[in-house]
């Protein structure tokens, strides 16, 4: 399933659920990453961390690790 971390530079997705097993997994519900929200990715640094997402008219910039639990459809 593809995630967060995997997104292009413009793509628009929709969070389809957040891993539970992962560290960040609370932090991430925490911020506004919640299943059925739209995303954006709207910047993307030198080597790819952090990657900045528009979530709820908010951006909002996370590791790619911590990405990585975001699975998107």
């Amino acid at each position: 399933m593809k995630t967060a971390a995997d997104l292009q530079f413009g793509e628009r997705v929709t969070i389809n659920s957040i891993d539970g097993s992962h560290p960040s997994s609370r932090r991430i519900l925490e911020v506004g990453f919640t299943p059925g929200q739209e995303i954006e990715l709207i910047n993307i640094s030198t080597f790819n961390d952090p990657m900045a997402f528009s979530v709820r008219g908010t951006i909002i910039a996370i590791r790619k690790q911590e990405a990585s639990c975001i699975k998107v459809i």
